[in-house]
């Protein structure tokens, strides 16, 4: 028998690990790498899973949208199993000024933005694997409200620039911005526009649609590329250059500045 036969292979188990973001926002890349393209945004205070380590990165799922990328280490704040199943059951509090900051008990300042989780939140701090965080500005829980209230968060987020992946209102994407806008009031719905696009009830006619529902809008070949909140009047709220509000109608968004129509309407979604 050679030497090589005897050779058994190595196996590598991962031992589940799970963390939260503890610092404004961490971004999430395509690729373990700082080049890659950065396809989201973890806020402070949301919590995931640990699916893959390397070197110097960590690939993640997290918990409220299972939506999966990387993460560089050095961004990695752990919490136990007990804290991470507790943060997924709880209610949530969600930070609901555009920005704000929380307080360390040692004095530090962290700024966060709308639509940060407030774990373990007493009304006056949250707390991060025992870190004590003061807060006791403007904030909201994770409830189901009504559509209106869907249109009125998304309206706070008017004018804030377009970024690819962004969640915040220092910059923020299409999907983006209707995902936080469901989400600070108490639906969940998936990252991207063309995940977005698998819920709810479709629609005949732009005059069936209601403020708070979504429209999707797509390219020659078909593909999701882009989604936007009804509004009253036949106008919509999207991100596109920035967070902005243009006619609708059956062909799609009408910009009046270019005098044209710049997305070709798909479909309109009533998500509830």
């Amino acid at each position: 028998m050679s030497y090589f036969a005897t050779i058994k292979p190595i196996i590598f188990v991962l031992i589940m690990k799970y963390g939260i973001a503890h610092i404004s926002i961490v971004p999430m890349r395509s690729e373990a790498s700082d080049k890659a393209e950065m396809v989201n945004q973890i806020i402070f205070g949301e919590h995931y899973k640990i699916i893959e380590k390397r070197a110097k990165w960590l690939k993640i799922r997290l918990a409220h949208d299972n939506y999966e990328g990387w993460i560089c280490n050095n961004q990695y704040f752990q919490i136990d199993k007990a804290q991470y199943l507790s943060l997924s059951e709880d209610i949530q509090f969600y930070n609901f000024n555009l920005i704000d900051a929380l307080t360390t008990d040692i004095g530090d300042i962290i700024p966060i933005f709308l639509g940060s989780t407030l774990p373990f939140y007493d009304g006056k701090h949250c707390l991060i694997n025992g870190k004590c965080f003061q807060f006791e500005c403007p904030y909201k829980p994770n409830v189901k409200t009504n559509k209106m209230d869907i249109v009125n968060t998304a309206y706070m987020y008017l004018h804030a620039p377009y970024l690819w992946g962004g969640r915040t209102p220092m910059g923020v994407d299409c999907s983006g911005l209707t995902q936080m806008a469901y989400r600070l009031n108490g639906i969940s719905i998936p990252r991207d526009a063309s995940q977005q696009v698998e819920l709810g009830t479709t629609l005949s006619f732009i005059e069936e649609a209601e403020p708070g529902d979504l429209a999707f809008f797509d390219d020659t070949e078909g593909n999701i590329i882009h989604v936007g909140i009804i509004l009253e009047n036949n106008h919509i709220l999207h991100a596109s250059g920035k967070v902005r509000i243009d006619r609708i109608d059956q062909q799609g968004i009408f910009n009046k500045q270019l005098g044209e129509h710049t997305h070709k309407l798909r479909l309109i979604k009533q998500i509830f």
